[in-house]
């Protein structure tokens, strides 16, 4: 491959709109578990075929591999020319990009550019935006100017960082990047959690796009978010960074929780099995007590006292230990959590800002 057709990612990140299409030719496997935002993901050699062809290589040699890897190849070549790209103009900018910018983005970038086409092959691959994300997304996080809304379990801070970002005011929500409400019953409905690149690329994406002097709202979350892990320069930057504190009466608590969960509450075997997750700081009689809650169907009463026995005991440890400044935050208090409340709270709180 000639070195006219290869770019830097570092050069480019910034102009990556100048591509009329960012193609990744890895497998369907590592495209899934992470890849550069906005990418389409046109293999040159699926799963199987990559498993096969690396198996030849390891097992027979690497030019049987190779023999066989090329044939493979040139037909998935051939096919996402013609499937996905036959129409394209002469003037047509792709970028292409493999694992480590080797053989599968060279072939693909080497048979465009000899049609015609004006592309360009990453250099160093997916490997160098992975890179770029590790040394990039620590600096972001650290110059960012947090915002971190606190409260107790049920006082709809979620729905009040929703409300703050349809204002246009700078967000990010970490439970919908993680896919995860980021508690022993967070797991949503039919939604499994991303990989951890694929939630570090999230969050940088976001991240590279905001305004840093400007505030950036989020919510108070632990370290992990279900299986995934806050990036660590990110959680140390938003755990010192000002907060505000939020307040719900009771019986609002209750019943935001019981509508949010309430796939929970119709799924009372997977309930009980999550509740058995509570053994490690809960006696086995207080879990037996709340699995029959569970089974009689008295989900307000066994809400209230997971509130009262585990979460909010948990959260008033926890905030305090690792918030210094959620002692001396301004105190929010809400009646209840209509949509009119959750604007009027929002637009206070932006205001203050101001």
């Amino acid at each position: 491959m000639s070195t006219s057709h290869l770019v830097n990612f570092e050069n480019v990140y910034q102009e990556l709109a100048q591509f009329d299409c960012i193609i990744d030719v890895r497998s369907p496997a590592e495209f899934a578990e992470d890849h550069i935002p906005g990418a389409l993901n046109c293999p040159v050699l699926d799963d199987a075929e990559r498993v096969k062809v690396g198996t030849l290589y390891k097992q027979v040699s690497p030019f049987e591999a190779k023999k066989i890897g090329a044939a493979l190849v040139a037909q998935n070549i051939g096919k996402h020319i013609q499937t996905h790209f036959h129409d394209k103009p002469k003037e047509w900018k792709p970028l292409i990009y493999c694992w480590r910018g080797g053989n599968r983005s060279g072939a693909l970038t080497h048979i465009m550019s000899k049609i015609g086409w004006h592309a360009k092959q990453l250099e160093g691959g997916y490997k160098s935006f992975r890179r770029h994300i590790n040394q990039s997304l620590p600096l972001l996080a650290e110059k960012a100017k947090w915002r971190v809304l606190c409260g107790e379990t049920g006082t709809g801070k979620s729905k009040l960082l929703r409300c703050i970002g349809s204002s246009g005011v700078q967000i990010i929500d970490l439970e919908n990047l993680a896919r995860h409400r980021g508690s022993i019953l967070g797991e949503l409905p039919l939604q499994t959690q991303p990989s951890q690149k694929y939630f570090e690329t999230a969050i940088w994406q976001q991240l590279s796009s905001f305004d840093l002097c400007q505030p950036i709202y989020v919510e108070a979350e632990s370290k992990k978010i279900g299986k995934l892990r806050v990036p660590e320069a990110m959680m140390s930057a938003i755990r010192q960074a000002s907060c505000i504190r939020l307040r719900l009466p009771i019986d609002k608590r209750i019943e935001l929780l019981r509508n949010e969960y309430q796939h929970f509450v119709e799924d009372k075997d997977r309930l009980n099995q999550q509740l058995q997750l509570l053994t490690i700081l809960h006696s086995k009689q207080q879990i037996q007590r709340w699995t029959e809650l569970v089974d009689s169907g008295d989900i307000h009463e066994l809400i209230q006292q997971l509130l009262s026995r585990h979460y909010d005991p948990a959260y008033d440890k926890s905030i305090l230990r690792n918030f210094p400044q959620y002692q001396n935050a301004p105190i929010i208090e809400m009646a209840n959590l209509t949509e009119q409340t959750q604007v009027e709270i929002a637009r206070k709180i932006i205001n203050a800002e101001n």
